[in-house]
């Protein structure tokens, strides 16, 4: 009996944590990646990387506060902007005092648009955080302070003031990017798993019960959207840092339904589905826009595929195919 027990046990070990091994795998291949790929690409996967950043501080809103926001990207905008606003004239700007800046920006911007914002729910907060997005937008296209419409260019990748770590090398900014986005994911996973989390989730499922168990859901919901905010504006603080160049598409509603999408797509509320949300949306647009000129078709009967076979997203399925084989341990 004690022995029959045991490989019974076994199955259930190996396969508990599946998924996070083949994100472990992932990443593998990211850290090695730069050693076989080609210039386009070492710059190519930076930005669907910083896209991921993006997607996971929308989900922090999306998949675990229950709080859609169509108006993300007016942090993505801030965190850019204040890049340029840092840069010294025709020189390269530095990579510390500029990212505090950037970031302690987003999270004032977030705390400001959130006090407003969260008073309402629903489509309401939908709009509402549309409304302060477009606003940035069209201020940022009028203002010729920030280069108006047009925008403006950023003269060299931030220095880092260290004699081995140059972000003007594509091979130091790429893996720059990769810790930044391991870093947020554990930063995310662990506020996750914490009584913050915890109550986040809480208020998703029902806000009123946990009002009256005594939870100050207002300002969790403001902690929860700073938060968001702040690692939007890292994400574009790091597009402005990569292109050298900012525009007021930056804060248009396009890129806050891009990053959505990636949200939808990847598995709202499994953190890691964002990632793959990310990497799945840039890499088969880049596919179809090769294929045809008319990829926005192919792309979008795509999605709605997508989203009507996988409606928990990629992140979804994988949590299926875990849960499936965990079954299959106990049966065996």
């Amino acid at each position: 009996m004690a022995g029959s027990a045991e490989p019974g046990r076994a199955p259930r070990r190996q396969t508990r944590h599946w998924p996070e091994l083949l994100l472990l795998l992932g990443l593998i291949a990211l850290a090695t990646f730069p050693g076989i790929a080609s210039k386009f690409y070492l710059q190519h996967i930076p930005t669907i990387m910083i896209m991921a950043i993006f997607a996971m501080s929308l989900d922090l809103l999306v998949g675990f506060t229950g709080q859609v926001s169509f108006g993300h990207a007016a942090f993505f905008g801030i965190g850019a902007y204040a890049l340029l606003l840092t840069a010294p004239d025709g020189q390269a700007p530095s990579l510390w005092p500029s990212l505090a800046v950037a970031l302690a920006a987003a999270a004032t911007a977030a705390l400001l648009i959130g006090v407003m914002v969260l008073r309402s729910a629903g489509v309401y907060f939908i709009m509402a955080t549309l409304a302060f997005s477009q606003m940035l937008f069209y201020y940022a296209a009028r203002a010729k302070w920030l280069g108006g419409s047009d925008g403006a260019y950023i003269y060299g990748k931030p220095g880092t003031g260290i004699a081995f770590f140059d972000l003007a090398d594509k091979r130091q900014f790429y893996y720059l990017v990769l810790v930044l986005m391991v870093a947020v994911y554990g930063l995310l996973r662990v506020l996750l798993r914490s009584p913050f989390g915890h109550a986040l989730r809480g208020i998703k499922a029902n806000e009123p019960r946990m009002r009256s168990l005594g939870f100050a859901t207002f300002r969790l919901k403001l902690l929860s959207f700073v938060i968001a905010g702040t690692l939007a504006g890292l994400a574009g603080y790091l597009d402005a840092a990569q292109f050298g160049v900012v525009n007021p598409d930056l804060f248009g509603w396009r890129l806050s339904g891009t990053v959505l999408m990636m949200v939808i797509l990847g598995g709202a509320g499994t953190l890691y589905g964002p990632v793959l949300g990310a990497f799945a949306l840039v890499l088969l647009q880049d596919f179809l826009a090769d294929e045809t000129k008319h990829w926005l078709l192919p792309m979008g009967l795509f999605i709605i595929v997508a989203v009507l076979a996988l409606p928990n997203g990629l992140g979804g399925l994988i949590a299926w195919a875990g849960r499936a084989r965990r079954i299959e341990a106990r049966r065996a």
